[in-house]
């Protein structure tokens, strides 16, 4: 397969680097997305493992009108307040405790005050949900669906599918953002794609260009300690 198109934000990409500078980017520019550079990226990202080569992942990519139909439907919902569709899967469990709680409420606080909107702020959740549902200015997004049939280990291997993605993407030189939010907005969703009964929405994925002169934001990680134990190392 071939490797990232040749241009100023192509140059190949080593997988430490392309780990390091994946980040949820949330101010893209307009410059469209090759569709060849699409189908390298969603080609290679076949070979992502999953049990029993499942591969259980169906992927809508959505771009030029149908995106700008679909944002306009989910923004117009988003604006009038509307709390969104019936919950196919939760977000987040019910009940966060130390310290999933204090990572979640501490890259919150981060990230919407990056994007203007105070913790108090009127309003909040639906302003928010209308800048996610513009996907950030992205001119393509990745919906990610499963089959109904599908269980944890599969939604698992979807995970780790959408991260073979978002590398690739990193090493054209794009940026990616995922998106849960748009789950609150399934219906509408898949109005636009046409995905079957028999298909659950796991998320969206914007991807674009990152648009310059916007200040880079990036949350923190728990130090190793917090998450790993060595055995017999």
């Amino acid at each position: 397969m071939e490797g990232p198109v040749e241009g100023e934000d192509a140059e190949a990409v080593d997988v430490y680097e392309a780990v390091d500078s994946r980040r949820a980017v949330r101010a893209f520019s307009e410059e469209p997305v090759p569709k060849e550079v699409l189908e390298r990226v969603l080609a290679a990202a076949a070979r992502a493992p999953s049990s029993g080569n499942l591969q259980p992942w169906h992927v809508y990519a959505v771009s030029g009108e149908p995106l700008a139909e679909l944002k306009k439907r989910a923004t117009a919902r988003a604006l009038a307040g509307d709390p969104g569709d019936a919950r196919e899967y939760p977000m987040y469990p019910a009940e966060l405790a130390s310290p999933y709680l204090d990572r979640f409420s501490g890259a919150a606080a981060q990230r919407y005050e990056a994007l203007g909107i105070a913790r108090d702020a009127p309003g909040r959740p639906f302003k928010i949900a209308a800048l996610n549902s513009q996907a950030f200015g992205a001119p393509l997004v990745l919906f990610c669906y499963l089959d109904r049939a599908m269980g944890p280990g599969q939604w698992g291997d979807a995970g780790m599918y959408l991260q073979t993605v978002m590398l690739l993407l990193r090493a054209e030189g794009l940026h990616s953002c995922p998106q849960v939010m748009w789950t609150m907005y399934r219906e509408t969703v898949g109005q636009v794609v046409g995905a079957e009964d028999r298909f659950v929405l796991f998320c969206g994925v914007s991807v674009g260009h990152e648009r310059e002169g916007v200040p880079r934001m990036r949350t923190g990680r728990a130090a190793m300690t917090e998450t790993v134990s060595f055995i017999g190392l």
